[in-house]
């Protein structure tokens, strides 16, 4: 008698096309962005006062001076950019007894560039008191103004520029900013009315964005502790599993290692 044996379909903790396209889009930035820029210069930045010092009086200075810190940190200090504020979102407390739902709202900004112009970008100033989302919205859309450099697309074409600008994001050092803030549940309470909201920021999720930063960190050889501290708690497991993952995936690893691009302005 014959008895088969049914081996068990590995399981992946994301799905196998969206990690190939992590790691494809990866050596896209590395072809395209420069590995030594990446390997020599690029920090993994963190939500602390060592890398956001400045002592803030008004909340316009305080969009400033971050933008101005994200800028910094991203290679991009000497790149000419005006930055504006959008119009505030609407407010979705209309009564004490009413709270809209999923009330419309701005983008948490946006990327423009005409020709012969200087490039715009704007941010939702309700962003200004939650910092992390408000770095995390700057690197996104300097992310933008870099990706505009390139004459490659992004892999799998045009339809993923954005998503490729969220990974690009990781890539230039904000991967801790875009991961904890890329889904938030909200819940107010007041004397007069209660509500809550969840929020999707970005166009990769959570875990496809803890996911590139485990790849970069594995790159950078950044140890889990340094990132651990940083991480909100309900990624911690994931991305622990990301690295066990991407370290067993030597040849996507040595892939993206071996990539030798565009050498530094002196």
């Amino acid at each position: 008698m014959l008895l088969k044996i049914f081996k068990r379909k590995p399981k992946y903790l994301l799905d196998p096309d969206t990690t190939q396209w992590l790691f494809d889009t990866y050596a896209w930035a590395l072809k395209n962005f420069g590995s030594d820029i990446f390997y020599e210069d690029t920090l993994l930045v963190t939500p602390t006062d060592k890398h956001f010092p400045d002592k803030i009086s008004n909340t316009d200075e305080m969009a400033t001076k971050v933008f101005n810190r994200v800028k910094i940190f991203a290679g991009m200090e000497k790149w000419e950019c005006d930055l504006k504020a959008q119009e505030p979102d609407n407010n979705p407390v209309v009564s004490p007894t009413i709270v809209i739902q999923n009330s419309p709202q701005n983008p948490a900004g946006t990327f423009s560039i005409e020709e012969n112009e200087k490039p715009i970008i704007t941010y939702n100033p309700n962003q200004v008191n939650h910092p992390e989302t408000l770095i995390a919205t700057y690197a996104h859309e300097l992310a933008h103004y870099l990706s505009n450099m390139s004459e490659e697309a992004p892999p799998n074409g045009e339809d993923l520029w954005e998503p490729a600008t969220d990974l690009l994001a990781v890539f230039m050092g904000f991967g801790l900013f875009l991961s904890n803030t890329a889904f938030s549940f909200q819940q107010h309470t007041d004397i007069d009315s209660q509500g809550w909201a969840t929020q999707q920021q970005g166009y990769l999720s959570q875990f496809e964005l803890a996911y590139a930063l485990a790849i970069f960190c594995l790159l950078k050889e950044i140890p889990y502790s340094t990132v651990q501290k940083y991480l909100k708690k309900s990624l911690q497991s994931f991305y622990k599993k990301a690295i066990k993952e991407i370290e067993k995936n030597e040849n996507e690893l040595n892939k993206l290692r071996k990539i030798k691009s565009l050498k530094k302005e002196s």
